[in-house]
């Protein structure tokens, strides 16, 4: 569909029985367009048995801003159950949410139909977090119909940008795996792929940083307390989820098979999150499970007095979707990480499955039609449960389902370091998951004799390879499962993939020197520029004739026709102060310090980590401060005036990384308060690091630290984010910073430090020396 196509031609496409997709070129209707937009008619027969109904739901809603006026009024009385005389910025915010929702949902539900209809191959995207940002502007700018809401809003008395403010994170992630999710779900609609992501609708999900005297303090993120009008509660999509229980062999048809019985039961309750692509009808869905009780309430005990045992099923239950990687140091913290695992992969499993079932079909098509994308370890557990599923309740022999669960589970690995690899105990596992258990021991056979043959009388292969640790208690290798279980291995650099296959996975790279394959991480332009950088966006789209650039990126190499022109310096130079000026604004608030607008902003956020080294650029603060403290008046003339913001959670349970944050604090206190220094350097701690902050801190910087030891950092994306909104990087070559450096050149970064084979050699020598 081109761009000029009208609505007539577009109606009478539709009706023969075209797809319902845009093809690349085309696009939604003009923002604040009133025009009647044609919905698909998908050749159903309830087209000719509901005509009445097909006809009011034949048309999107219009995006004109008299229509988006009254859809907003509407959902504050009848939706909100407010009156006009109890309209401030926070019901504003709800009532314009259900208004953009109920496009989205128009989208959503044509979307899946397509796809039912079409019968596509379907992308299954699982992953523990999905650290999504606020939904708000991303939904209006991947609709394209910003510009209509906020005059809309403006005519009612409202500002978006102050209504924006009002949306609160979804607490749903930590750090670049959750964010590469979500970056992933958006460009997945984008690409109008058929995918769905699915993963945990937690309650608290990670939590509030607050800085105490500069010290971290864990508060719980309430971000559910006033409601998600994102969200679709699905009360009649539950699937049951087992634990504990035994096993026991029965014979059916002359067939030995095993049952899992007894346990626990609770239920996985689906809420949908309707995800847009930009500028194409494509609304995909990421589908969270929250945890619910088979029974909500025991009236015979409560009738006996007994109330506390009366919930106490249903409190059980709700742990399992509370909290985002609860402190793991204890046996039962272990326990709860390992359901809260294995209650999202049951449930999307028991979805996905059904889904694959609407359609007469064998097993042996399921590869043909499911392909599912586990996003780290966390989700490895699905790679058996598909296998119990086909073999328990489907009756397959093991080497048929073995052959489709490995044709259908891919693997996103993100770290090289052996002790962040996870590994359950087996009487942990035995315990929880009985019958899970018994099939890794099983797949461990069969695995280890195929090792056996592969590699005749080197018994030296067997234990790394192997699905079971043997040493300090026995315990499952939740990496080495998901490297056999599937079909392909991913690393998420250049360099992080070779290194896969030189250290950790080493020997399976030798058994399969096809398996892995290099995907490095991306992040999307729609949220890192669009949305978060107006004004660079809006440069980039003047200078390039047009918004083509925010789905193919590559096409801003032409503004490097632009570097030497005056005027163009000119109005980048005054983009970059008014964002630097915005996160001065947003500092005074939340940090109580007045920042120079004209210092040099040099800036490292991201998760604390000992590899991340946070420390060696707060040394150099201290460092940086005594050059100045020592220097005389007239030598401090040729400092530039620098401000070192660092910004990041560090895990309740991660003590070193936490005292790393007291020491910026307290440099930050010294510095700041040193009349002497401080007109030439400030140092901020930034509270409370996440998406939305991010979108106020990443395009003030001028500076962008990323300097973790060589081999250390897996991938990286915020560099990619700073990049993106003209910032520099000091850094080493680890991670993505080398494609970086070889997209952008290595002049325009400052790179320094030890290369990755140099690393061993200079902790050998360390080692020595010591």
């Amino acid at each position: 569909m081109d761009f000029d196509e009208t609505i007539q031609e577009k109606t009478k496409r539709i009706n023969r029985g075209n797809s319902f997709y845009p093809t690349k070129s085309s696009s939604r209707i003009a923002d604040g367009d009133s025009s009647d937009q044609l919905r698909p008619v998908f050749k159903s027969r309830e087209t000719i048995n509901n005509e009445k109904l097909w006809s009011i739901m034949g048309s999107y809603l219009k995006n004109d801003v008299e229509t988006i006026q009254q859809n907003i009024v509407n959902h504050i009385e009848y939706t909100l159950a407010r009156t006009r005389f109890n309209f401030d910025n926070n019901g504003c915010y709800n009532a314009t949410a259900h208004a953009i929702r109920d496009r989205l949902i128009e989208s959503w539900n044509d979307t899946q139909q397509h796809w039912t209809n079409q019968d596509p191959k379907r992308i299954y995207y699982m992953s523990l977090e999905f650290l999504l940002g606020r939904h708000m502007q991303n939904a209006l700018t991947n609709l394209r119909i910003e510009g209509a809401f906020k005059q809309a809003l403006q005519d009612l008395g409202f500002k978006l940008e102050e209504i924006y403010e009002e949306e609160h994170d979804p607490a749903l992630g930590n750090g670049g795996l959750g964010r590469l999710a979500a970056c992933f779900l958006d460009s997945m609609a984008t690409l109008d792929l058929p995918a769905w992501g699915y993963g945990i609708r937690y309650n608290y999900g990670i939590f509030a940083q607050k800085i105490v005297n500069g010290y971290q303090m864990e508060v719980p993120d309430y971000w559910l307390t006033y409601g998600n009008p994102w969200e679709i509660e699905r009360v009649d999509v539950n699937y049951p989820v087992r634990f504990y229980g035994r096993t026991r062999k029965v014979t059916e048809n002359g067939k030995e098979k095993t049952v899992w019985e007894g346990g626990e039961v609770v239920l996985a309750q689906a809420y949908d999150n309707p995800i847009p692509g930009y500028n194409t009808f494509t609304t995909i869905n990421l589908r969270l499970w929250r945890s619910v009780p088979v029974q909500e309430f025991d009236f015979s005990l409560f009738n006996q007095a007994d109330y506390f045992k009366a919930i106490e099923a249903r409190q059980r239950a709700e742990y399992i979707s509370s909290v985002l990687y609860p402190n793991d140091s204890t046996y039962s913290g272990k326990e709860l990480r390992l359901k809260q695992q294995y209650f999202f992969v049951c449930a999307t499993l028991q979805d996905i499955i059904r889904r694959f079932k609407k359609r007469r079909r064998t097993w042996k098509d399921f590869p043909e039609k499911v392909c599912v994308q586990l996003n780290d370890t966390h989700p490895g557990l699905a790679i058996v449960e598909l296998l119990r599923i086909l073999m328990d309740l489907e009756g397959l022999d093991r080497e048929a389902a073995w052959t489709i669960v490995s044709k259908t589970f891919a693997y996103t690995n993100h770290t090289v370091l052996p002790e962040a690899l996870e590994k359950w105990g087996v009487d942990l596992i035995g315990a929880l998951l009985p019958r899970h258990l018994e099939i890794i021991y099983e797949i461990n056979h069969f695995w280890l004799q195929k090792i056996e043959q592969k590699f005749p009388g080197d018994v030296s292969k067997l234990g790394p390879m192997s699905l079971i640790e043997e040493e300090h208690g026995k315990r499952v290798r939740i990496a080495n499962l998901c490297v056999v279980g599937t079909f392909a291995v991913n690393g998420v650099a250049a360099l992080h993939t070779e290194l896969l296959k030189t250290t950790i996975f080493k020997d399976f790279h030798q058994l399969f020197p096809k398996k892995i394959q290099n995907k490095t991480n991306g992040v999307t332009p729609r949220r890192w520029i669009l949305c978060c950088n107006p004004g660079l966006a809006e440069l980039y789209t003047r200078v390039l004739g047009g918004v083509g650039w925010v789905n193919e990126l590559d096409l801003i190499r032409q503004i490097e026709k632009k570097a030497d022109n005056a005027e163009f310096q000119r109005v980048w130079a005054e983009i970059k102060l008014q964002n630097k000026r915005r996160l001065v604004k947003w500092v005074k608030s939340h940090c109580g310090i007045t920042i120079d607008e004209n210092s040099l902003f040099d800036i490292m956020v991201k998760r604390m980590h000992e590899y991340k080294r946070q420390l060696m650029n707060a040394l150099y603060a201290i460092y940086r401060y005594f050059q100045i403290k020592n220097a005389t008046p007239e030598e401090r003339l040729n400092f530039v005036p620098r401000t070192i913001f660092i910004g990041g959670k560090a895990a309740p349970g991660y003590t070193t990384a936490k005292r790393v944050i007291k020491l910026i604090n307290a440099i930050g206190e010294v510095v700041n308060n040193d009349k002497e220094v401080n007109q030439y350097l400030k140092v901020v701690f930034l509270p409370n690091y996440n998406v939305s902050n991010a979108e106020v801190i990443i395009p003030a910087a001028e500076l962008s630290q990323h300097i973790s030891t060589a081999g250390m950092e897996a991938s990286g994306t915020s560099n990619m984010k700073f990049a993106m909104n003209g910032c520099l990087i000091i850094g080493t070559m680890d991670g993505a910073n080398v494609e970086i450096a070889e997209e952008a050149g290595k002049e325009n970064l400052f790179i320094f430090g030890a290369l990755v084979d140099e690393v061993n050699g200079l902790r050998q020598k360390v080692s020595l020396d010591w």
